[in-house]
């Protein structure tokens, strides 16, 4: 998101020798990439920051080869948050705020074309949420969640 934040991963992929990854400044709703060319979509709690996941959604289906994966680690909303809690800037962009129901999330991954989609919350997670934002019950509104989807494989055309 930031050229320090590039420079970050860049520096830790070579540290380690990893030369099959590659980082690009961009936006999650208009990924810097083009259509039907990677193998994975990952990400590690930032989608809950975008306004318009939906769109989220539809580029990394866009930027998968058929057959590719979609692996997501984010937060899901297990009931509706306060809105008390929803205008509170330090959970705005802690990723909480924007946190949308499981049903909400598969919907958006099975209308951009998604298959095998599994939205898998971890309710052990609720011991750290409650540390995010002690006294406020925010464990009870949220969780963490693995959200894993699959891009089709294209069709074999039919030989003669």
């Amino acid at each position: 998101m930031t050229h320090e934040m590039l420079k970050k991963a860049r520096d830790n992929a070579a540290s380690i020798g990893a030369a099959n990854v590659e980082f690009r400044l961009g936006e999650l709703e208009h990924l810097p990439i083009a259509d039907n060319t990677a193998d994975v979509v990952i990400s590690n709690c930032v989608i809950n920051l975008v306004p318009d996941k939906q769109q989220v959604f539809r580029e990394a289906f866009r930027v998968l080869k058929h057959g590719g994966r979609l692996a997501v680690s984010d937060v899901i909303n297990t009931s509706p948050l306060s809105a008390d809690l929803q205008s509170d800037p330090s959970l705005l962009c802690g990723c909480v705020a924007g946190a949308a129901p499981a049903d909400r999330v598969e919907n958006w991954l099975a209308t951009a074309g998604f298959v095998d989609v599994r939205v898998t919350a971890k309710p052990k997670s609720r011991e750290l949420i409650k540390t995010w934002a002690p006294g406020r019950n925010l464990e009870n509104h949220i969780v963490s969640a693995m959200v894993e989807a699959r891009k089709p494989c294209a069709a074999r055309a039919e030989h003669d």
